[in-house]
């Protein structure tokens, strides 16, 4: 049991929270669940829902099958996380019957949400609940058509990570506890619901969209979206799902999908989700990509038309082993997700474009990494983090990503991938749809790959202390190196803007190119830029959000109203954020950014609003 004190609001909340896992040492503590699955865990849910676009709302049940202790004989209690939840009824029994359950809803904090205690008599192994979602859940997003591509149907999605899942079902809202699941959806004509599962080709009883998931997930994990969407094929396991203005455009730029597969295998073992399709969600989806099996979510700003940020497929990709087949068992741990991911990722992009789009994207990581860790809190910057008292989504950074990828490659550049890769695969299998803690990779290393206990590649360093340590690995790319001499000659004067390379160069070259500039380059040379390459007007979203950066730091007015559109039509949270943070060091930027803001706000995803709302101060 853990105990959480913190202020909320002025007022000092006290939070009780029980969650706990299994791991190789026995049951981890999870602080950011009520639940208690050492006593009953949740296995199996079925789950019914009717997706009310009108009153923007899920309605519906979840049965959950519950396994309980050896002590099946006494009572006890099924303790759920929820959050913005109405509970409308509760019942328990087993398949002989069942009936009303004894429960409470209430307490809990504003962070957490609100625990369900239902009690159980002996021989109880159902909970039936029956619910519908609130106001100010962080989860499910509803948007009207004017918000959506194609501008005919409303749309919805759901982004349950990190612990955003108990406000849309209640549940055991831990990475440390799977479940397997069956659902029935219905849905407006027109809307066609599409869940992270098998998509069965039968309809229910009652027209009902029905799907599967026979391999146990956590809770972050369970996704829905829903639109009018089409589904177009680009492979034998791999196709996307658009609105029919984007489809066919999405198809051709990940149609590398199945060859991004094939390497993946060869690398660390068999695919073990069927199959793996893509959605591209709507432009306010606040993350890239969303790693849910069999279902990846994608923003659209990843359709450059060049192929050139599939490196976006190929991390969602990897997830299906790093994370969603091994999961890390508690936030503090979430390096295993994404530090695994990111190198997998470079393994990926290496194996099917070469070395040296890789390295371009290690150098691009490196340095973001560097740009944010120079504005971290000291405990922010440390790979196994203290997230006690903290919503996990508030210390979203690039460090468990770009920290936990340079531990990594450490450890392939200092045993060789003869002894590493085969380490790896055997992390995978070993642990396979488990959920594991730091520690646990920490006895898998020492006994399957190390040579000492350590201190050569400086353990304790790389996982508990702050920052980098000074072994870190350096990415290099000769094209780079290419791309900072040109922009020195550029800003210096020696060759005109049009004389760079710029049509031969893919996004990470103009990246890297805008990159080597400083904070105050003379208003003159972007005009010139401008001119020469249209940078304003590139619809290429991550070159657009580097020229911007450069337009608000220079006070280049006529890249200005393209910032304004980036902010206003898209709300992944990786543009927002640099972008409102730059133009609040001014007081000119600040009362522009709270102008855009006002308009935009509403469109946002609830978390990149968390995020916004407190970069501008932001009061309601």
């Amino acid at each position: 049991m853990i105990t959480l004190h913190f202020p909320r609001g002025g007022i000092l909340a006290t939070i009780v929270l029980l969650s706990s896992c299994t791991h190789g040492d026995g049951p981890v503590t999870d602080i950011h669940s009520f639940s208690d699955p050492t006593s009953a865990r949740t296995t199996h849910a079925d789950i019914r829902w009717d997706l009310d676009f009108k009153e923007q709302m899920l309605r519906g049940s979840v049965t959950w099958t519950v396994a309980r202790d050896d002590n099946t004989a006494a009572r006890s209690n099924l303790v759920l996380d929820t959050k913005s939840l109405v509970i409308e009824g509760v019942r328990v029994g087993n398949a002989d019957g069942m009936r009303t359950a004894t429960y409470t809803h209430a307490g809990g904090s504003q962070v957490f949400g609100i625990p369900l205690t239902v009690s159980l008599e002996p021989g109880d192994d159902r909970v039936e609940i029956h619910y519908h979602t609130g106001d100010g859940g962080a989860c499910v997003q509803w948007l009207n058509a004017g918000q959506t591509a194609d501008n005919t149907h409303p749309f919805m999605f759901s982004q349950a990570q990190s612990i955003n899942a108990r406000a849309m079902i209640p549940c055991q809202d831990s990475p440390g506890v799977r479940f397997t699941f069956d659902a029935e959806v219905t849905a407006p004509d027109g809307i066609r619901p599409v869940m992270a599962a098998e998509n069965l080709e039968e309809r229910g009883a009652n027209g009902a969209w029905r799907f599967r998931m026979p391999q146990p997930i956590p809770s972050y994990l369970l996704a829905i979206a829903a639109g009018a969407i089409e589904f177009k094929s680009m492979g034998p396991r791999t196709g996307v799902w658009a609105e029919p203005s984007v489809v066919s455009k999405a198809a051709w730029e990940f149609a590398d999908s199945e060859r991004m597969i094939e390497a993946a295998e060869k690398l660390y073992g068999p695919y073990q989700w069927g199959r793996y399709d893509i959605i591209i969600l709507p432009p306010s989806f606040p993350f890239g990509g969303m790693e849910n099996p069999r279902l990846t979510f994608a923003t659209p700003t990843v359709l450059a038309g060049d192929r050139s940020l599939t490196a976006l497929v190929a991390h969602e990709l990897a997830h299906s082993w790093s994370g969603n087949l091994v999961t890390n068992a508690t936030w503090s741990d979430f390096w295993l997700n994404e530090g695994f991911t990111v190198y997998f990722e470079r393994r990926i992009m290496e194996a099917v474009y070469g070395p040296a789009r890789a390295e371009m994207e290690a150098v691009l990581g490196r340095h973001d990494l560097m740009t944010e860790m120079a504005e971290l809190p000291e405990g922010d910057t440390i790979l196994h983090v203290d997230l006690e008292g903290r919503d996990p989504d508030d210390a979203f950074s690039n460090v468990p990503y770009e920290k936990g990828y340079l531990f990594l490659r450490l450890l392939d550049e200092t045993y060789g991938r003869e002894r590493f890769d085969p380490f790896l695969k055997a992390w995978f299998d070993g642990n396979a749809f488990q959920s594991r803690t730091t520690a646990d990779f920490v006895a898998h290393l020492k006994q399957h790959l190390l040579d000492d206990d350590g201190t050569a590649i400086r353990l304790e360093e790389w996982l508990y202390g702050p920052g980098l340590p000074e072994n870190s690995p350096e990415a290099e790319s000769d094209a780079f190196d290419r791309c900072e001499t040109l922009a020195k000659q550029v800003l210096s004067g020696k060759i005109p803007a049009s004389g760079i390379p710029g049509k031969e160069w893919i996004t990470h070259e103009w990246l890297h190119f805008l990159r080597a500039f400083p904070d105050d380059v003379p208003v003159a040379r972007l005009t010139e830029l401008d001119r020469a390459w249209n940078l304003t007007n590139t619809g290429n979203s991550e070159i657009l959000m580097q020229w911007g950066l450069a337009a608000i730091r220079s006070g280049y007015q006529a890249g200005m109203p393209a910032v304004e559109t980036l902010l206003l039509n898209q709300g992944r949270r990786k543009f927002l954020k640099p972008l409102y943070q730059e133009l609040v060091k001014t007081g000119a930027g600040k009362a522009r950014a709270v102008e855009i803001y006002r308009k935009a706000r509403d469109a946002y995803h609830q978390i990149a609003v968390n995020t916004i709302d407190e970069i501008l101060g932001w009061k309601q």
